[in-house]
């Protein structure tokens, strides 16, 4: 199934020359990660670094899939507030689950220093602003448990916002810790550094059915060949549905453009910008000097339907953008859709699944894709290597959801 169609802003300007190629023998291994987009890339990688002996197979190449339409967008903010969160799981894991989110935009910026690649990494100000009147209260209420917990967080009402931003809207909630990043780039920066440290890469390699043999999963490939693991990460996802056996998610066509370089300055253009409405109009800016525009999102009907609309929804996001910003001088360079998957509570699956044993999933479902991408990628860790996560229950198969 097409996850994603149009002229990804990422994949144009970036795109690699695969230097893997499909399985061809029979293979052992300790663990199998099976999808290679930014949540298999960052296990895989947690793993090796681990000294765990670790296989990568994808169906299509290195961040092919929805990574290659990702917007790249780093918040430790759910689509839920934290308000409405603590209400819904109580105060220590809602605030716990902001906390880790926080963490681990902190933690991939670290990771990406660390091995020297840049990625399009930059840490931003976020800037979430009220749509109506009727949400200048509601980000007032979200501002106070934000300020209760320690968030660094400024409230700025609409005389405030438009002397610092220049933007006419009710209020806005001003934050830190927010940041942007390639995700394609930073998918393939992560294999290839993952394989100087022994990871094997398959490309091309489709898993058609698995089987438990004793105490080990043996995944079987389109082509005829068996890779036998101590375990198994499942981080395709939401194509992950076709492991489950059963849908736990809602699907969402969500579309995209990104401008040429913008021949003006905007404050707000050096946030990230985005509104209470949902769904919600987002805005980052480009490395180039333009902006990527987000939203417009739908109900995910099918392939066909969400490529025909893209057209129609690349204009309202060039109207919502001229609106906001108050120009017409921009120019459209790209504009793409994409699906994602959303679980009912807005929280990622990530762990072992009753009646499927031997596998792990890594299932960044909802808006924060790449945060809990990071977040999976150092639990499934632990739990391959028998270590405690305090962290692991908030987004297990047995929580409520």
């Amino acid at each position: 199934m097409d996850v994603r169609s149009g002229s990804p802003f990422s994949l144009v300007r970036n795109e690699r020359v695969s230097p893997y190629a499909p399985l061809q023998s029979h293979i052992q291994c300790d663990v199998a990660v099976v999808g290679a987009g930014i949540s298999g890339a960052l296990a895989a990688h947690h793993l090796v670094e681990a000294g765990v002996n670790t296989v990568l197979l994808d169906k299509r190449d290195i961040g092919r899939g929805s990574t290659a339409a990702s917007t790249g967008l780093l918040q430790y903010e759910l689509d839920v507030p934290l308000h409405e969160l603590v209400l819904r799981l109580g105060e220590r894991s809602a605030v716990q689950i902001y906390q880790l989110c926080r963490r681990a935009n902190a933690n991939l910026g670290a990771l990406l220093h660390r091995l020297g690649e840049n990625c399009g990494f930059r840490r931003r100000q976020s800037l979430y602003l009220a749509s109506e009147k009727s949400d200048r209260s509601v980000l007032k209420r979200e501002f106070a448990v934000r300020e209760r917990y320690g968030f660094p967080v400024e409230f700025l009402d609409s005389k405030e916002l438009n002397k610092r931003f220049s933007l006419t809207r009710p209020a806005a909630l001003l934050t830190a810790d927010a940041g942007q990043i390639d995700a394609y780039l930073t998918v393939h920066a992560l294999v290839q550094n993952a394989c100087r440290k022994g990871l094997k890469v398959f490309t091309g390699t489709r898993i058609e059915k698995h089987k438990m043999e004793g105490d080990r999963t043996v995944l079987f490939t389109g082509d005829g060949f068996r890779v036998k693991a101590r375990k198994i990460v499942i981080a395709t996802g939401y194509e992950g549905e076709s492991f489950l056996k059963t849908s736990r998610v809602k699907l969402t066509s969500t579309y995209a453009i990104a401008t040429a370089p913008i021949p003006f300055v905007h404050p707000a253009l050096e946030c990230l910008v985005w509104e209470a409405a949902r769904p919600y109009l987002y805005v980052r800016p480009n490395a180039d000097g333009g902006a990527l525009i987000g939203g417009e999102d739908e109900p995910f009907a099918s392939p066909a339907k969400r490529d025909r609309m893209l057209p129609k929804k690349t204009r309202k996001l060039a109207a919502q953008f001229q609106k906001l910003f108050g120009r017409e001088d921009f120019e459209i360079a790209f504009a793409w859709s994409g699906t994602f998957a959303e679980t009912s509570d807005s929280l990622p699956w990530i762990g072992e699944c009753p009646g499927f044993p031997g596998a792990y999933f890594a299932l960044g479902y909802g808006a924060n894709g790449i945060t809990f991408s990071q977040i999976a990628a150092e639990i499934v860790r632990d739990l391959v290597l028998g270590r405690a996560n305090e962290d692991a229950h908030l987004f297990s198969f047995g929580r409520s959801a």
